[in-house]
């Protein structure tokens, strides 16, 4: 769990707990975040007293079995007071003037302080009929000189000024510009100031990594190394034609593309290769999500030693792909992701059955380790539910339905351990065409300077949608990776929206057709000899006439997917269903092998087991997944055939009593909200009713029944920006805990919402206690605490965050037991 310390204000008594109470539930570790204050800091960001805190953490976190992971630097991006102007983040600002035929000679000035005047250039034209080319002008002591010409004329400017962007989210302590991402020396400077001092505090052998989020150096496109960078990589000097990132002309997307391919180098080289050599040196893994701006590409994680992303969807490139495909492609075996920012926002209105759908949807993009966003730090004496992060779910024992916590966790471990085993399986190379997104990119043009996002936005999504939902598996491929993969190593390489080729990339397609491959070509001009050339709508087929489908899943649809794993001996398949309703396939494997087994998620059993050759068939509920294993073990078949399944709802009389109040007798199904006073109610209420038996043979359970599929799209949902959540209603409000007789059986959470009992039920009079838990977003809604403790952070320290959509945390909650549960006995 990233793990958010705001002020720094914290207790060692409240450290302790919090960790304790992780460890508890079953959370593997923290990451531990420093962001803004929501009270008077206690101490600032570096002290010795913030220091020592972070030592005590690490130390009663090794005893408590957690991993500790350091984040290298306060909010977004990196950077603080001891970043000065000259190693700050820069960006080129470009100015256009008309003039006269006369001759000038113009002072240079800088049009804002520290603005540096890069180059001057001049072209025949006007503000409405532009130049096409321009020419660059000398500088003569401290004047641009101006010859005269024949008619008006443009001049141009380029300005290297500061981006001006101080860090976000800043702890007390840590304010100040964000440094250079481009310029080793100013990553030197922040590891000096920031990563030595933390280090040198917490023993190495107590740090699991130190960490770098997702890079957000807006607007920063500039270096003072970068002209002579240029020069020595690109072969040509770059000031006489700098221009071209402004203006449309023959070799502007190769300039352009030259460009932005140097800053990427740059980065690379001296941001995340300092940062790693630095955090090799000193003992510890380096961790990086490696996308944003500045612009970097897959192969960019290579410099670093573990790789992250994050973004939920499977059927369309999200910055978890970029992630999964570089760890696949440069041998990493495990690669997290950031999971559940801004779940089912505003904080506190997750339950366990959106945080279980979204991990699947990571899964599916080739992830195996999960990093929680996240646990806030909160004082027991914190008013109304405490402190929370701005954006993001807030998963702590705050939340009412935290008893089902351990179990779920449990769930995910289980999941992410089996991922890890064996190696991954991908029959498809998407080529990502850098040269084509540098020469786009960039604010001069309307762009970004995030490569990620400029393939998002030029690789249609019907992509990677397409070779989902046909069986297949993909990782995204770009030309840096090319010298490590061998040309046999997928089935089909696609080749989209390209119109620039480097000649090893060339080389290395020619060589994937000479071994077997299939090269497909997807609206693109760049040709390729001995490609099929097609259409996006064309790529189903063309998949199908030219690889097998891994896993055939009939009928098909859109919501089913899985993801493959492959050891020597066993193909490894989780299967999930991402999508709100119940579904029935049939599966066939690509493989050798004689025997399946199918193994329950939840609980780790089979369910079901036989011979390949006779067939699968698999039910999976709204947002369940299961496990395919594949082996030459000859096996006993299994059957899940309920045979003759009964059922017998518990129609009661039922009593409810709120936590500790008295029982009072209760209709069903009941909804908390409707009772007076009630609706903004967080926290437990206790069900009971009795059964008569009259002889217990073979399985029982409770089942408390389906879910409703919620009508509407996100937005009616309550749901905003790339907040998740699933789109179902459960029959429990959220979360079903099962006592029979004063024995534990378990809890519902998830579909199919059924809870057996086998053990506990006898013959004669059984008494049934249903507790169930549910969101604190009933509570969140009529506390106002929160919002002036914002407002009060903003007058004392200006503003640094600003809370998410508070006013919707009531859309679509319904706590109680919602559907009558019924007995089910399988004989």
């Amino acid at each position: 769990m990233r793990w958010w310390w705001f002020g720094p204000s914290v207790t060692r008594e409240e450290l302790e707990r919090e960790l304790t109470a992780m460890a508890d539930a079953g959370i593997g570790g923290v990451e531990v975040a420093y962001v803004y204050p929501l009270v008077t800091a206690t101490t600032e960001f570096g002290s010795e007293v913030f220091l020592a805190d972070l030592c005590f953490a690490a130390e009663r976190a090794r005893e408590k079995g957690l991993s500790f992971d350091l984040t290298l630097g306060s909010g977004w991006s990196f950077g603080g007071p001891h970043i000065s102007t000259e190693l700050a983040a820069r960006q080129l600002h470009w100015e256009r003037r008309e003039i006269g035929p006369g001759s000038l000679q113009v002072p240079v000035v800088s049009p804002w302080p520290g603005d540096d005047l890069v180059a001057a250039y001049v072209g025949a034209g006007s503000l409405q009929e532009l130049p096409e080319s321009y020419e660059r002008l000398p500088v003569v002591d401290g004047q641009v000189i101006i010859e005269g010409g024949d008619g008006p004329r443009i001049v141009l400017l380029a300005y290297a000024r500061l981006t001006g962007q101080n860090v976000k989210r800043a702890a007390a302590g840590a304010e100040g510009l964000v440094f250079d991402h481009y310029s080793a020396a100013a990553a030197d400077a922040h590891l000096r100031a920031v990563g030595n001092p933390m280090l040198n505090a917490v023993p190495a052998e107590l740090v699991g990594s130190v960490f770098c989020d997702s890079l957000e150096v807006y607007g920063s496109d500039w270096t003072p190394s970068l002209p002579a960078e240029f020069a020595r990589r690109r072969g040509y000097d770059l000031l006489p034609v700098l221009y071209r990132l402004a203006v449309d002309g023959p070799d502007a997307a190769r300039i352009r593309a030259g460009y932005h391919r140097t800053l990427a180098e740059l980065y690379e080289e001296n941001f995340v290769g300092t940062c790693q050599r630095w955090a090799s040196e000193r003992g510890v893994p380096f961790r990086i999500q490696s996308y944003g701006t500045p612009p970097a590409t897959i192969s960019s994680y290579r410099f670093a030693d573990l790789f992250e992303g994050e973004g939920w969807g499977w059927r369309r490139i999200t910055e978890t792909r970029w992630a999964s495909s570089a760890a696949h492609l440069y041998g990493r075996m495990a690669v997290s992701a950031e999971v559940w920012t801004w779940v089912h926002s505003p904080s506190f209105r997750a339950n366990p059955l959106d945080l279980k759908g979204e991990a699947h949807e990571h899964f599916l993009n080739g992830v195996n380790q999960l990093v929680g966003h996240g646990w806030p730090y909160s004082p027991a004496d914190a008013p109304g539910l405490g402190w929370f992060f701005y954006a993001a779910g807030a998963l702590d024992d705050r939340n009412p339905w935290w008893p089902a916590m351990p179990e779920f966790t449990k769930y995910l471990s289980r999941l992410c351990w089996l991922l890890q085993q064996g190696e991954p399986v991908a029959d498809i190379a998407v080529y990502v065409p850098n040269e084509d997104l540098f020469a786009i990119m960039g604010r001069a043009q309307g762009g970004s300077l995030n490569t990620w996002r400029e393939a998002a936005r030029r690789m249609p999504s019907a992509i990677p949608a397409t070779i989902r939902t046909t069986g297949l598996d993909y990782d995204l491929i770009d030309d840096d990776a090319l010298a490590v993969t061998p040309p046999d190593r997928y089935r089909a390489v696609i080749v989209p929206a390209t119109t620039m080729i480097l000649d090893s990339t060339a080389t290395w397609l020619d060589e994937v057709i000479t071994a077997g491959g299939l090269v497909i070509v997807i609206d693109s001009t760049a040709e390729v000899p001995g490609a099929l050339v097609v259409e996006t709508e064309g790529l189903r087929d063309a998949l199908i006439g030219g690889v097998a489908p891994d896993l055939e899943i009939s009928p098909a649809t859109p919501d089913i997917g899985f993801v493959h794993r492959r050891s020597p001996d066993a193909e490894i398949y989780v299967v999930i269903n991402t999508g709100p309703a119940t579904q029935t396939f049939g599966l066939v494997a690509r493989t050798t092998m004689s025997s399946y087994e199918q193994w329950d998620a939840l609980s780790g059993r089979v369910l079901q087991a036989g011979a390949l050759n006779e067939g699968m068939e698999l039910t999976l509920h709204p947002y369940e997944a299961t496990v395919i294993m594949l082996s030459e073990e000859p096996i006993k078949s299994v059957s899940i055939d309920a045979r003759g399944e009964s059922r017998q709802p518990l129609s009661g009389p039922w009593e409810m009593a709120y936590g500790n109040e008295r029982a009072q007798p209760v209709d069903l199904p009941h909804a908390w909200e409707d009772e007076a006073g009630r609706r903004h109610y967080s926290g437990a209420a206790t069900y009971t009713t009795s059964i008569e038996v009259d002889a217990v043979d073979g399985r029982a359970l409770i089942d408390f029944g389906n879910c409703d599929v919620l009508d509407g799209d996100a937005a009616e949902h309550g749901l905003a920006g790339p907040s998740y959540g699933v789109a179902v209603r459960g029959p429990v409000g959220e979360v079903a805990k099962v006592r029979v007789n004063g024995i534990d059986c378990g809890m519902a959470w998830a579909p199919p919402y059924r809870v057996e009992i086998t053990d506990a039920l006898r013959s004669g009079p059984n008494k049934i206690e249903i507790t169930v838990y549910n969101t604190a977003a009933n509570a969140l809604a009529a506390d106002k605490h929160i919002t002036r403790l914002a407002a009060e952070s903003e007058a004392r320290y200006g503003r640094r965050f600003h809370m998410q959509d508070l006013d919707k945390a009531m859309a679509t909650v319904r706590s109680g037991l919602l559907q009558v549960p019924t007995l089910v006995t399988q004989p």
